[in-house]
């Protein structure tokens, strides 16, 4: 399109042949974009067979919650665990005992202390029997190590038992007297739990000495196994355990990984998913060898914990890699952090409502498949949880009529089978991407085609050395790479296509000739980008990626550079917001001229206010900052999402697409000034498009549906904005002409 003049409605010329003769310029580079493109929708059709048959979710209740819960209620566990059970849950994540939650939350008399505690007290040995005493001084004894002691038989036979099956002799002493056991285990350095870095202070407040106190140690939370009462109860209500055990390296090995599975076999549970717990997978210490072998042997499905950030997965040693080895036999879970547990009565809602939401778009959005379900909490006190069975009745029931609409249903959690992008496939889009590249310069520099070819081949023997010599960053460059060059693209395209409607119509055409052309443009610009979205979406749509087990990078950095690029092609076009510039390609004396512009003060104004609204459209780009939604925005996105099947982005809707049709509306009532801000909104429109696909987690489908709604709502949008501003138009030059003298422009 670049160097081409567009011919005037007032030379006579016939409508121009600009565009025939640019698809003509460059039609072997063309082609070969058309085929990158077609080879990235088979990948797409693949990467959307897999995603079509991963269409249940369970959910697993959280026993400790539950128990605390019930504490507050009329009944007790055993009653609710029968409701939930009746709602259709029929999982429940039970976590291994540990010398902490025997202590704080167990029948069982059981203490344990850090050393560094004990030894403050000069005549500590006096206050145990002498034999333990002796053997510990024997055993060797420092500030690291812990003090267990156990009274009752019941308690005696639950904790040495479990100690003799996971930690070899040498790490503990233990004393039996009676019905009482008094052991020492060996801790290190590398085991204990400091508090917080604190100072002591004078009688005048003044910081004497820092300090930072061993509050405990990593042994008081290492797994001991499960209370049998707790395995009964669950059991009895016809619920399945989801075993939770809490592994840290160093006391993980293969010993500790064999008596966890003993004490889930003596139990006779055969759990349906593996969660771990902690630092660690179960026994990962000597690799991962041993959860893979009994997730064959059991069938169990590995589960990935989401961050409370909604962006990856915790990093857990041995998850992800265990995750790959088994060809992706593992589903992602959704922990309800305590920001979704506060969310009742939210919004202004009357229930859970906005809990559910959480929950719903984490199913349908995020490829959540097993929900790590938590009783939900007032909003306005961090310990009072809703005791109220129809409650949880109601949310369940909600969330079941929402998702059956996506064709999702409650059951054993679905696993995505393990999809893998083709090398060559990875080779293509990578070339379409330097091809498209290629012809970038053509849409602002007077280019000859020889130099678009020549521009052409050095893209294509760069992205081929890449492809070889990079294969594990290849398809992160390709997929930035699509990103950033179809928005360009997209934008060169309908702001030609506006200054070519301009140059065309006469100003003062009436709106159903400006309408038709506003809205086919805006197709247009949306389809290319579309491509590029597809071009984005191909290299990531391994399951690995599905799973987030990797993510799309530079997100911003594909978003800021098509508006950069926008702002270069402008000036090509427009000049200095020139009403009649024949020429479509940069010359020097632009450059000149905008360094030589003296800047009113209007328009310093203005270009603040956009950096503050850009400043605000990054920093409110994913969940990580603390540039936060409004309430109201909030409704108005859950209203959509009842209304429809996939929320359109608000941006796009109500800014973007609409923004586009204003530019080429401004481009024909010759406000070049109008069509450069229109213009630059309708481009982050054209980024956002391929922003939808870059979360490669969110399932195809949603994507199509919610471009598709965002653009027939921005047409709607846009056909409102464009009468207003006529309005608005007219009425200015009736004004300007009757108090101001201005002659009409």
């Amino acid at each position: 399109l670049a160097g081409q003049k567009i011919p005037s409605r007032r030379n006579g010329a016939k409508k121009g042949p600009a565009m025939k003769q640019y698809i003509k310029k460059n039609a072997l580079p063309l082609a070969i974009l058309a085929l990158t493109v077609t080879v990235s929708l088979f990948v797409i059709a693949g990467r959307w067979q897999v995603e079509a048959a991963n269409k249940t979710y369970d959910v697993i209740l959280d026993y400790t919650e539950l128990e605390w819960m019930a504490e507050q209620s009329d009944h007790d566990t055993a009653w609710w665990l029968k409701e939930f059970h009746d709602m259709g849950v029929s999982q429940v994540g039970l976590t291994e005992e540990n010398l902490t939650t025997l202590m704080e939350n167990s029948p069982l008399n059981v203490t344990a202390t850090v050393m560094d505690e004990v030894m403050q007290d000069a005549g500590w040995r006096e206050e145990y029997p002498e034999a333990f005493a002796a053997g510990i001084e024997d055993f060797g004894v420092d500030r690291f190590d812990v003090l267990v002691e156990a009274e009752g038989k019941e308690a005696v036979d639950f904790v040495a038992p479990a100690l003799r099956e996971r930690f070899p002799a040498e790490s503990f002493f233990c004393y039996q007297e009676g019905d009482s056991a008094y052991i020492l285990m060996d801790g290190t350095a590398g085991d204990a739990l400091y508090g917080g870095k604190g100072a002591y202070t004078n009688t005048k407040n003044k910081g004497f000495v820092e300090r930072e106190d061993l509050l405990s140690s990593k042994l008081m939370y290492v797994s001991l196994g499960l209370l049998p009462e707790k395995v009964e109860a669950i059991q009895a209500a016809g619920m399945a355990i989801v075993p939770r055990t809490l592994c840290y390296a160093g006391h993980n090995d293969t010993r500790y990984a064999q008596a966890s599975v003993a004490g889930y076999e003596k139990h006779g549970i055969t759990p349906a998913y593996i969660i771990a717990g902690g630092e660690a997978l179960l026994g990962y210490d000597e690799g991962g060898d041993f959860v893979r072998d009994y997730m064959e042997r059991t069938g169990a499905s590995l589960g990935m914990i989401e961050t409370n950030v909604q962006r990856e997965n915790i990093k857990q040693t041995g998850v992800e890699e265990t995750a790959q080895a088994t060809g992706c036999n593992a589903v992602r879970v959704f922990s309800m952090w305590d920001y979704v547990q506060y969310r009742y009565a939210y919004y202004g809602y009357e229930g859970a409502e906005e809990v559910a939401n959480c929950i719903y778009r984490a199913i349908v959005e995020r490829n959540i498949r097993a929900v790590y379900f938590k009783m939900v909490k007032a909003t306005d006190d961090l310990h009072v949880y809703i005791t109220d069975p129809e409650v949880y009745r109601d949310l369940f029931d909600s969330l079941d009529q929402r998702l059956a609409a996506h064709g999702i249903s409650r059951g054993r959690a679905s696993v995505m089978e393990d999809y893998q992008v083709p090398s060559l496939a990875l080779l293509a889009v990578g070339l379409g991407a330097g091809v498209g590249g290629a012809l970038l310069p053509d849409t602002f520099l007077p280019m000859k085609r020889k130099w678009t070819l020549l521009l052409t081949g050095a893209a294509v023997v760069c992205v081929a050395g890449a492809w070889k010599v990079l294969p594990n960053s290849f398809r992160l460059l390709a997929s930035f790479a699509s990103a950033v060059v179809f928005a360009c693209l997209a934008a060169a395209f309908f702001l030609m296509a506006a200054k070519r409607t301009g140059r065309r119509l006469n100003p003062d055409a009436g709106l159903l000739k400006i309408l038709p052309r506003s809205i086919a443009i805006l197709a247009i610009a949306v389809a290319i980008s579309m491509a590029g979205a597809m071009m984005t979406a191909a290299p990531l749509s391994s399951t690995g990626f599905m799973l987030e087990m990797g993510i799309f990078r530079g997100v911003k950095a594909a978003q800021l550079l098509p508006l950069a690029f926008f702002c270069l092609l402008f000036v090509s076009y427009y000049g200095l917001f020139e009403k009649d510039r024949e020429k479509n390609h940069l010359d020097p004396r632009d450059i000149f001229t905008a360094l030589g512009w003296t800047i009113p003060m209007w328009a310093v104004l203005l270009m603040a206010a956009v950096g503050v609204a850009g400043y605000y459209y990054l920093a409110r780009t994913g969940h990580e900052t603390g540039v936060t939604i409004s309430d109201t925005e909030m409704i108005f996105r859950n209203d959509l999402e009842y209304l429809l099947l996939a929320r359109p982005r608000t941006k796009e809707f109500l800014v973007a697409f609409p923004g586009i049709m204003l530019a080429v509306y401004c481009a024909v009532r010759r406000l070049p000034f109008w069509t450069a801000l229109f213009g630059l909104a309708g481009t982050i429109g054209l980024t956002s498009v391929c922003n939808t696909f870059m979360h490669i987690r969110t399932p195809l489908y949603l994507g199509f549906v919610r471009t598709a709604y965002s653009l027939l709502l921005g047409i709607l949008v846009g056909v409102v904005m464009i009468a207003g501003f006529e309005l608005l138009l007219r009425l200015y030059r009736v004004l300007a002409g009757k108090f101001g003298g201005a002659e009409r422009k």
